[in-house]
């Protein structure tokens, strides 16, 4: 019977068999758009799917679809220096409709509202110690901290 493994350990190397982990990072974006992009372009365009490594994304009206078109150059090079890798080929611009982001006086606290322990961030990174990638090291981080943040609101209202 073989040794135990760490859970960290056998869920880095399923990751990088399965050629999901570059994929999982780019979809960090999402979770970091207006930092990548700026609050002026966040407020009209979001990122929708990613396929065969381009990125569509929907924007608010044609004008801004224009104008995204000349930046797109610079912005392929953000999402890529984000992710840590070439991995954004092109983007594409279609008209979508764009959620208007809620004020958060008006909708009250939400998860992402919440704060999470040292103790808790402590264990998150030492259960992450063994992954070797950092860019899915960084995004499974990610994902833990929000899981542990919805997880904590959760009992709060529950």
């Amino acid at each position: 019977m073989k040794k135990p493994q760490p859970v960290h350990s056998i869920l880095g190397k399923t990751l990088r068999s399965l050629e999901i982990d570059l994929p999982l990072k780019a979809y960090s974006i999402w979770g970091a758009w207006e930092e990548i992009v700026g609050e002026t372009i966040a407020l009209q365009a979001r990122p929708r799917v990613i396929r065969n490594r381009i990125l569509f994304i929907d924007v608010s009206h044609s004008t801004w679809m224009q104008q995204l078109q000349f930046l797109k150059p610079n912005l392929i090079k953000k999402m890529n220096t984000f992710i840590g890798e070439p991995y954004i080929q092109d983007i594409r611009f279609g008209l979508g409709k764009i959620p208007m982001p809620a004020r958060r006086s008006e909708t009250g606290p939400t998860w992402q509202d919440e704060s999470l322990s040292e103790g808790t961030l402590k264990e998150i990174d030492e259960l992450l110690q063994g992954v070797g990638d950092e860019g899915a090291k960084s995004a499974l981080r990610a994902v833990l901290i929000k899981g542990a943040k919805l997880e904590r609101f959760r009992r709060k209202r529950g």
